[in-house]
């Protein structure tokens, strides 16, 4: 049985290899998809593929417009939100003697201060619908740390904590809030890295590969259907055995 067929969904992020995944599964589903991102062509793109999905361009970087960008992804639904997939975010590497400022504070407020007002927002409208569920893309490296990312990890630490406190505020409204942390997965960041430390990041993982979009996007309809419901303020790990928690 398809629980979630005709649910209505946001993606943020959608137009990366994750996010491309997510909207495939979802869609397969009969999902009615808000895809955003900041790359226009893309979102054009998903949408031609794609009989279910719609789109809205923003840049969840614009903390002081997210309220209005909730409810106006709420309104191409009627009103009804389901559930939200926050997915989008950034990195600024440098090793933290040599980062500044700047650099802390931009992936700080884009990963972890708009994920919070994202799920804020969206927590309003669950409200009123006495049902929601939020998914926050996290990453391995908020777990274990990671060289030059002194930010970043901070910002994918501070998500899961922060999905934990909102899940034990919101659990008696029957809003469930959890996290996916995903490993070293194929996308076109991963190709970018040079082979040799490549090599080196599939030496720790023991399923001795790295992982693919879809292993990711398996998750997220878990967490998103009726089969997760008495599942609150929980991680679900997704890197092939590289940091067992």
């Amino acid at each position: 049985m398809n629980d979630l067929k005709n649910k209505n969904i946001i993606l943020t992020g959608a137009t990366g290899g994750i996010g491309n995944s997510i909207i495939k599964k979802l869609n397969e589903l009969e999902v009615n998809i808000l895809a955003t991102g900041t790359k226009i062509e893309k979102l054009e793109k998903l949408k031609n593929d794609f009989n279910n999905v719609k789109i809205l361009k923003f840049d969840i970087s614009q903390s002081d417009k997210i309220e209005t960008f909730i409810e106006n992804a709420t309104n191409e639904f009627e009103g009804r939100l389901d559930c939200i997939i926050n997915n989008a975010g950034i990195t600024n590497d440098n090793l933290a003697i040599r980062m500044n400022l700047d650099e802390w504070k931009k992936v700080i407020d884009v990963n972890l201060t708009s994920t919070f007002l994202m799920s804020k927002f969206a927590i309003k409208k669950m409200l009123k619908n006495k049902k929601g569920k939020i998914i926050n893309i996290t990453s391995v490296v908020g777990h274990t740390g990671n060289l030059g990312q002194a930010n970043y990890t901070a910002s994918k630490a501070g998500i899961v904590a922060m999905s934990k406190s909102l899940a034990i505020e919101y659990a008696k409204k029957n809003i469930n809030i959890n996290c996916i942390s995903p490993g070293f997965i194929k996308t076109h960041m991963t190709d970018k890295i040079d082979e040799k430390y490549k090599d080196s990041i599939i030496s720790r993982i023991p399923s001795a590969r790295l992982g693919e979009p879809d292993d990711v996007a398996n998750a997220v309809i878990f967490l998103a259907s009726n089969q997760s419901d008495y599942i609150n303020g929980e991680t679900l790990h997704v890197n092939g055995g590289m940091y067992m928690a």
